[in-house]
């Protein structure tokens, strides 16, 4: 099972396109904290900022005593005035600015993905090579399953390049003096904790990471429905782009809850800003779940039945 695995991530690297990818990667990483130090207030003013913020908030809470976003107001006024009395600069100023900015990227890293998932097993019929490829002393449970594992291990060394480039960059642009930096919450208890502000970046990093993983098995699904390389990356990136957009239009539906992508995103739950009230962390959960299941239920069926005659 190594070797087969082994024998996939070699197809992989040894790909110009796959270098392509993790350099365009880098790139857009590198513009993209420069372009937030450049635009950045001056970190050296932040404790003004945080000043003016907690007035601003605290003049808008007695204005308006009935405010539904009453609690997020409190809340950033219990973290500001932490800030201010522990010397805490907020992390906008510093490198992990970068690197929590930089998550978004992780569409990137997807969309980069799933065009190596999607190539995986239609591919090998565009070239011809599936044949070789079945005629192993391997199972074609065997095969596919190191296809998929590799697609994922490709993943992962992309949010590995993604993480450390912009820890990179943002230390190079803002300096690495901060890297010791707390993560600040407003606990149940209404008090300000203090976090490990990896720990917490690396949260918001694998609950992003979910839609990474559904979209992936996804484009690998749709690679052994057909023949042709390129139609599979099409539609799967299609698929993926779409996705958001099908979300927005149809959000008013109570159904809209059962649909892949609505479910995904899971940092909607860590912000407390679900897409529908009666959505929950277990529903999604479990909706993702069962997907899951019968993606791969139908991809392990449909490539163990598949004719590989010319």
């Amino acid at each position: 099972m190594l070797n087969l695995i082994r024998n996939e991530n070699m197809k992989t690297y040894r790909r110009f396109r796959t270098w392509i990818m993790v350099l365009l990667l880098i790139g857009i990483v590198g513009f993209g904290a420069y372009q937030i130090n450049h635009f950045r207030p001056d970190p050296a003013n932040w404790k003004q900022e945080s000043a003016e913020t907690i007035k601003n908030y605290k003049s808008a809470l007695n204005d308006n005593p009935s405010m539904q976003n009453r609690n997020y107001f409190e809340e950033r006024i219990k973290l500001e005035e932490y800030r201010l009395e522990h010397d805490l600069i907020p992390p906008d100023n510093t490198l992990w600015g970068s690197v929590l900015d930089m998550s978004d990227l992780i569409v990137l890293v997807t969309i980069f993905t799933v065009v190596v998932a999607a190539d995986s097993v239609a591919g090998e019929f565009t070239q011809g090579t599936v044949k070789m490829l079945l005629i192993r002393p391997h199972s074609r449970n065997k095969v596919l399953l190191s296809k998929y594992l590799s697609s994922l291990l490709f993943s992962l060394f992309l949010l590995i390049v993604l993480f450390g480039a912009s820890y990179g960059f943002g230390g190079l642009f803002s300096g690495f003096d901060s890297a010791s930096l707390p993560h600040l919450s407003v606990g149940s208890d209404g008090a300000v904790h203090e976090s490990n502000m990896i720990v917490h970046t690396l949260s918001i990093y694998g609950l992003s990471c979910v839609n990474l993983l559904m979209t992936v098995t996804l484009a690998f699904m749709i690679s052994t429905l057909f023949r042709s390389n390129s139609l599979a990356i099409a539609l799967s990136i299609v698929v993926l782009l779409l996705s958001n957009t099908a979300i927005h239009l149809l959000k008013g539906y109570s159904w809209i809850k059962y649909y892949l992508f609505a479910n995904t995103d899971l940092t909607q739950y860590l912000n407390d800003a679900p897409l529908r009230d009666d959505m929950t962390l277990t529903f999604s959960i479990l909706v993702l779940v069962g997907y899951f299941i019968v993606m791969n239920l139908l991809t392990w069926t449909l490539f163990k039945k598949r004719d590989v005659a010319a």
